[in-house]
């Protein structure tokens, strides 16, 4: 019987490839760049699993030339660079890997609320220029985070993490989310339900945590950041698209709101202009998940779905079942 093969669009971690190789014929693209469209539709000719990363674009178009493809195994629990619906009528599967990066992301947000607040960014810049030549009052004031409070905007499970650590700051937290959470989590999170408009009005800090779909896109945009305290701070670790990137550069730039920490654009890795120059904007490069333990967990854990597929079992993180 011919063993089954799977495409690796780009370079992973050896720990995955050596799960994989005694179940598969492997194509791996062992490079940072990845296959451009064309290239991954000639490579998957022939391969039943597809290990895909965020920057591959798999679109309606796409989807319909993978004719050999069983399953479309991401690494990385967002998916919305592939039409699932598409890939659902077109017979494949897709799988995601949740769960694994929820602490780690979280862990993130809440280091770029902490490093806008108290101007790290900006402390850390000011000593290599050399201009701290003195100790004054008021130099690099920022921002309280403690008794503060916090807004979350997507209560799923990085969104709960990120509460959970508002807590340990003895801060206050309001929530919105598409369902209201059941009690005894409101409960254990201390958290209130709020309306978008609440949310916005009343927080020091707002942290995003929707998806990313049509409904999301520019979700935060002029009317949202004008209703946003004057000393209030953005955090974004979701999807770049969800924020109007030149609206919050102009925010930031006219002071509607003290400060932002932002690890996601809308045209990665390109950054708007106006943000880069927007002093209190604290920027990370899309490293949400980027901890050693957690990026070689989720490779890991795509092999693992796809090795399910191969021995005929159901993927243990379906999108689409």
């Amino acid at each position: 019987m011919p063993r089954p093969h799977i495409l690796i669009t780009k370079r992973v971690f050896p720990e995955t490839i050596a799960l994989l190789e005694p179940h598969a014929e492997l194509d791996y693209v062992a490079n940072d760049d990845g296959l451009t469209t064309d290239e991954l539709v000639e490579s998957a000719r022939g391969k039943q699993v597809i290990l895909s990363q965020i920057t591959d674009r798999l679109s309606r178009e796409v989807l319909a030339k993978l004719t050999d493809v069983k399953l479309i195994a991401q690494i990385a629990v967002g998916y919305d660079n592939i039409d699932v619906p598409a890939a659902t009528e077109a017979g494949i599967l897709v799988s995601n890997t949740p769960g694994v990066l929820t602490d780690t992301t979280a862990d993130l947000a809440f280091a770029l609320l902490l490093a806008a607040a108290r101007r790290i960014a900006e402390g850390h810049q000011y000593i290599h220029a050399g201009k701290w030549t003195r100790w004054t009052i008021d130099l690099m004031m920022g921002h309280d985070i403690h008794h503060r409070t916090l807004g979350v905007w997507g209560m799923g499970r990085i969104g709960q993490a990120v509460a959970r650590r508002g807590l340990g700051f003895s801060m206050r937290v309001l929530y919105h989310n598409r369902t209201r959470l059941a009690p005894e989590i409101e409960r254990e999170l201390n958290a209130e339900y709020v309306t978008q408009d609440r949310l916005l009005a009343e927080s020091d800090f707002i942290s995003v945590h929707v998806p990313l779909s049509e409904k999301t896109r520019h979700l935060i945009g002029e009317r949202e950041l004008r209703m946003m305290k004057k000393d209030a701070i953005l955090v974004n670790t979701a999807r770049g698209p969800i924020v109007d990137e030149p609206m919050l550069a102009r925010a930031l730039r006219e002071k509607w709101i003290a400060a932002a920490g932002i690890d996601v654009f809308e045209h990665e890795p390109t950054v708007h202009p106006d943000l880069l120059a927007c002093e209190n904007a604290v920027l990370a490069p899309h490293v949400g998940s980027a901890s050693v333990a957690t990026r070689t967990r989720m490779t890991v854990m795509a092999a693992e779905n796809a090795i399910a597929m191969i021995a005929g079992k159901r993927p243990p993180n379906l999108v689409n079942p």
